[in-house]
């Protein structure tokens, strides 16, 4: 006898839910139906690599009856990641190119110092392989897309256990906590493979313009080969430039503390008031046929767990991509700088990976799709334009003073009119040193002296202050004051 009539018997007298044993056989247990595998990897984003897809589907069988922490299963990410970085040719560091990569940061340096004025950082270069990159990055990986985690989590729960008709809430039975591990074990080897794909496409540490290992400077050998194929420049030359950008991106995180917090929190931010349209979910669960499994497939084909933006998160988003816009834009400016006179190919370097930074490769294309996020310069050009204005009009220092505080970055505003820009800061800091001044009067008791006899209350109108009538030589004195004729 089973504890619930309506659930068949499996036969060892343990329920068995219809929607728990759908999903056991959609993750490949027996009786796949004409579920394709490989056409259910590709709608989720998979890799079609069969020996990858039966490898990976058998870490989420084993992981579906296994409890969760959280909405993400990071060991799968991690592994999956590793798997996918080791997937194509990611050959050991060797003892040479770790010493290429050590000189060519260290020249970078040198070069630096002679066109900014923030300090050297001190750190030791380092050479990278695929693998290591994964290693040093899956933290930041894990701080950035757990909020997009915990939306999708979030709103799959509640849509499947709250707002799923009333006749489908019969079939969850013990499936609730499978449906968790699975959305878990898919999001996690979903972003696993993305961020395998990516380690195959970066050729540093800071890349993507955020600084996804703190505190370090390294350059990936193989991706600096491979960003090379087909330029036809020197390799000396190109890992001299992108050493460059790698150099000037870690000085500008370093001496520039609050710079680092301060865009991984926009990133947090956006991605926490990411929402999923539950309705489509709704959709889902209405019309789920357990007999037919390929509703799912097509459902994940058309995108109905992709997150959606709001007007809010597309302000935010414009406000995250002006800073990017202005970290690139430095790094680009001061490059240009440092390599015109040196380095023969620079030009054509710079432009090549304004390019490159501009359209994303398919491994940041897959990101952005998974978590809702590009990070992506879009104004990286007007964002260097602006930093070389400033530079012709404040001179190195004045430049680089605007790193000191956020309050003092530029806007979307001033990349749209970069001439404009110090004269609207002119009247910005007008108006603080008023404010200053006042504030420093009020705690020095300059608003409590008394007027002198005849001099007013300092030319203010309408004051309210003591004295305010005194001064004018009224015989009937205020608030204890004396008269003084």
């Amino acid at each position: 006898m089973t504890s619930n009539p309506h659930q068949p018997s499996n036969g060892d007298d343990e329920p068995k839910d219809p929607l728990a044993e759908m999903l056991q056989n959609l993750m490949g247990g027996k009786g796949m139906g004409n579920i394709d595998p490989a056409e259910l990897a590709k709608a989720a984003g998979l890799p079609d690599d069969p020996n990858l897809l039966a490898q990976m589907f058998s870490q989420v069988q084993a992981m579906m009856s296994a409890s969760s922490d959280g909405p993400v299963n990071w060991q799968l990410a991690h592994e999956n990641a590793r798997r996918v970085a080791a997937s194509g040719s990611d050959p050991s560091v060797t003892a040479a190119q770790t010493r290429e990569v050590d000189e060519a940061l260290r020249l970078a340096e040198l070069w630096l110092d002679q066109v900014t004025e923030l300090p050297s950082t001190g750190l030791i270069g380092r050479a990278w392989s695929r693998a290591e990159w994964v290693e040093e990055t899956l933290g930041t990986w894990k701080r950035l897309t757990e909020p997009v985690a915990n939306s999708i989590a979030n709103a799959l729960s509640t849509a499947m256990t709250e707002q799923m008709p009333e006749e489908m809430k019969s079939m969850m039975g013990g499936a609730s906590s499978m449906l968790q591990n699975m959305g878990g074990a898919i999001f996690g080897m979903q972003l696993g493979q993305a961020i395998g794909a990516l380690s195959a496409e970066v050729v540093s540490s800071t890349d993507i313009g955020v600084p996804l290992a703190d505190l370090e400077m390294a350059l990936l050998p193989a991706n600096v080969a491979k960003f090379g194929e087909g330029l036809s420049l020197p390799e000396n030359d190109i890992r001299l430039f992108l050493a460059v950008r790698e150099a000037a991106h870690a000085r500008l995180f370093v001496q520039v503390p609050w710079l680092r917090g301060h865009l991984l929190g926009a990133i947090e931010a956006y991605a926490r008031g990411i929402h999923i349209d539950t309705s489509k979910i709704e959709d889902l669960a209405r019309e789920l046929d357990p007999s037919n499994p390929e509703g799912i497939q097509e459902a994940l084909s058309q995108g109905v767990f992709m997150p959606q933006r709001t007007p809010a998160q597309d302000q935010a988003l414009e406000k995250l991509e002006t800073a990017l816009a202005l970290v690139e834009g430095w790094v680009d400016e001061l490059t240009a700088a440092a390599t015109e006179k040196l380095l023969p190919s620079a030009a054509a370097l710079r432009e090549t990976v304004r390019r490159r930074r501009a359209t994303g490769g398919p491994a940041e294309h897959a990101f952005s799709s998974l978590v809702g996020l590009e990070l992506r310069p879009r104004r990286l050009r007007e964002a260097a334009t602006l930093w070389a204005q400033l530079k012709e009009e404040r001179g190195v220092e004045g430049r680089d003073a605007i790193w000191q505080h956020p309050d003092l970055l530029p806007t979307a505003e001033d990349l749209d009119d970069p001439k404009g820009f110090s004269e609207r800061r002119k009247l910005a800091e007008a108006s603080d040193t008023e404010v200053d001044d006042a504030l420093q009067k009020l705690l020095s008791g300059g608003f409590d002296e008394a007027p002198e006899p005849g001099t007013g209350d300092g030319g203010s109108e309408g004051g309210s202050g003591k004295g305010d009538g005194d001064a004018k030589g009224d015989a009937g004195a205020t608030d204890g004051d004396s008269p003084q004729a």
